[in-house]
């Protein structure tokens, strides 16, 4: 792979090349108690701070992961592959590559799009950065996680099923994370790309989001991005992206629902027969019959009052329609049992109707219906 030379990385750094002992200060955008619009922004117990991040030597990675080997390769996606990896000091590390084979300038712009972004967050619920490396390649270093992802263990038929307990704060988890990237950041923060697979685990089973390769700033002054050619990961994409190329925080909105309700049954966002898993879910979210979308390996066990918040935040992250959408804001405070008013997302009747004028998309061909029945509204307000 060349060496890339970015006029725009080295004015977005002011990286030169170093080694490991070298320090670059942390990128600026702390945030304080308000954000730009004067929302307060919901506590979070914020992580250990780094008062700066690494700029690693090829060296230092390669002898970390023990020079890159297939033994030490965790992950691989359709640009980079991940390897963890141990520091000299002890620490255990991820090296997320961009892969050799790659010469798309589009995937490389991406790679660095990822630095810009994660170098920006700190919430205990977003992966952090350890450092970086622009030496033979391009290097992400993060913090292992050593449970792996969301998807991993949901659906790895070896290991026994998540606990509910578990499912739960992982949702809880995931939303305060995407919760702050939408309105807790200086700038607002669009991933696109939610899923389980990016959904990372520590050992005690907290969420952190990870991999900000199709992450966009949204300026406060805009509305949304118009992008093409659509990226994204098949089941989780939102109508008005996928028709149109809108993308803004109901975006990840839709995405989270589809996450949502995998975290609840075990299945994955398309299975064997190519049905979408909010196509599956939605005639039992329209019927109330929520205990029908309960991962059947749990057996029973798990928290009803919990289940109801968690399935209709997911009814509604699911709409076809982003205005009817909450935002994310709203959508913890169905999940904590902080909002009381349900009445209000019962959409009028033609609003639901123009609802049924969404058709399948991401090349299925199932029938959207955003609306649903009073059962699982009336279910949620008597918890």
């Amino acid at each position: 792979m060349r060496y890339i030379r970015s006029n725009s990385f080295k004015r977005l750094f002011s990286l030169r090349r170093r080694g490991s002992g070298d320090q670059v200060p942390s990128p600026s955008g702390s945030i304080g108690e308000e954000n730009d619009e004067g929302l307060k922004i919901l506590p979070h117990k914020e992580p250990s701070q780094r008062p700066t991040w690494k700029c690693f030597s090829y060296e230092d990675l390669y002898d970390a992961t023990n020079g890159f080997s297939s033994e030490n390769m965790v992950g691989k996606g359709g640009y980079a592959e991940v390897y963890k990896g141990r520091l000299n000091d002890g620490e255990e590390i991820a090296v997320k590559r961009l892969t050799r084979t790659v010469r798309d300038e589009r995937k490389e712009k991406e790679f660095l799009t990822e630095i810009g972004t994660i170098g920006h967050v700190h919430h205990s619920n977003v992966l952090p950065l350890v450092g970086c490396c622009i030496d033979n390649g391009l290097y992400l270093v993060f913090e292992l996680s050593t449970r792996g992802s969301v998807s991993s263990l949901l659906h790895d038929e070896k290991l026994p099923p998540l606990d509910w307990k578990t499912r739960h704060k992982i949702a809880i988890g995931t939303a305060r994370g995407l919760h702050y990237l939408h309105k807790g950041c200086k700038r607002r923060i669009i991933h696109r790309d939610i899923k389980a697979s990016n959904i990372l685990l520590t050992k005690d089973f907290e969420p952190q989001i990870s991999d900000f390769g199709l992450a966009k700033w949204l300026p406060s002054q805009w509305t949304h991005h118009s992008i093409a050619p659509i990226e994204g990961t098949f089941g989780h994409l939102a109508p008005e992206y996928y028709l149109h190329g809108v993308v803004d925080e109901k975006t990840d909105v839709f995405a989270f629902g589809v996450f949502l309700l995998e975290v609840i049954s075990g299945r994955k966002p398309v299975d064997g027969s190519h049905q979408s898993l909010h196509s599956w879910a939605k005639p039992m979210l329209n019927k109330g019959e929520i205990q029908e979308l309960v991962d059947g390996r749990l057996e029973g066990a798990y928290d009803v009052s919990q289940l109801k918040r968690l399935s209709f935040a997911a009814s509604l992250c699911i709409r076809a329609s982003s205005t009817w959408r909450p935002t994310m804001s709203e959508v913890l405070e169905i999940m904590e049992g902080r909002e009381t008013d349900m009445e209000k997302w019962k959409m009028p009747e033609e609003e639901e109707e123009q609802e049924e004028e969404f058709w399948g998309f991401e090349d299925l061909e199932c029938e959207y219906d955003s609306s649903f029945s009073m059962s699982l509204l009336d279910s949620i307000g008597s918890t």
